[in-house]
């Protein structure tokens, strides 16, 4: 995918720089019962109406994709790519060609429509796309949608641009490296699907407007220090040298654990 910087053409389009979508299908009602209407109380509880999840609300309805995260055997043939308003990467229609059926999974970078996916817990082909457990993948490999053994869901590298690399492998358990850098000890029994997740360039993007973020759900977050000293404790002209909590006092930067030196 491109990046498309818009025109200045009004304040909001000034820094505006979006995703070119023009190889992503548009058929996105070709299966109507993979689509589910998921009702948003915008982050307050729906008995009291109260705030249970800050910044959040007044998002635009969406309808959520029914995406196949389990670890099961399938041959299938990717049909098209498409924009999932649920997630920030891409998401790939397949038609699975033992069952005679449809099903969603997330799109992996550089697999185009045509393709054939594969997943097996036997050695099969390593190609792009295709799954099978950490057991038969090589050393050094960049895997996505890491599943676990005992829920069978899949748990890491499932945003756009993510990857783990695998760097070591047992017996029984290997090291992953996560996206965050950190080492990860995990059953080699674990499904994982070769390559990285699509849509790379999101970080790139750039919103432009405040407007935008409104659309997707997203209220304003509000400093501390901005306001009053019956909203927050931080509240007033200065912090008072106060250590950083939260609108109910309790710290957010963890608890002190080092003492004090006695005098």
């Amino acid at each position: 995918m491109k990046l498309k910087k818009l025109k200045p053409v009004t304040n909001g389009t000034r820094h505006q720089i979006n995703l070119q979508k023009n190889l992503l299908s548009k058929a996105n009602r070709l299966i109507k019962k993979s689509m589910s209407g998921t009702k948003s109380m915008g982050g307050r509880s729906s008995d009291t109406g109260r705030i249970t999840v800050w910044h959040k609300g007044g998002s635009c309805k969406k309808l959520y994709r029914d995406i196949d995260f389990s670890s099961r055997n399938f041959n299938g043939l990717v049909l098209f790519n498409t924009y999932d308003p649920k997630r920030n990467s891409f998401v790939s229609l397949n038609f699975d060609l033992d069952l005679h059926s449809f099903f969603y999974t997330i799109s992996t970078n550089s697999v185009y429509p045509g393709s054939l996916i594969t997943s097996s817990e036997f050695k099969n082909e390593l190609r792009l796309g295709n799954r099978t457990c950490l057991e038969h993948i090589p050393t050094g490999s960049i895997v996505h949608s890491i599943s676990s053994v005992k829920t069978n869901k899949t748990l890491f590298a499932r945003s756009a641009g993510t990857y783990c690399q695998l760097i070591q492998k047992g017996s029984e358990f290997c090291k992953l490296r996560l996206p965050s850098g950190s080492i990860f000890n995990i059953s080699i029994k674990s499904f994982a699907t070769l390559g990285t997740v699509s849509n790379p360039q999101h970080n790139l993007i750039c919103i432009g407007k405040a407007g935008k973020n409104r659309l997707l759900g997203i209220r304003p977050t509000v400093r501390g220090i901005a306001m009053n000293p019956v909203d927050h404790p931080h509240g007033g002209r200065t912090n008072g040298g106060r250590p950083s909590v939260t609108p109910w006092g309790i710290p957010t930067k963890g608890k002190p654990t080092v003492l004090k030196k006695k005098l």
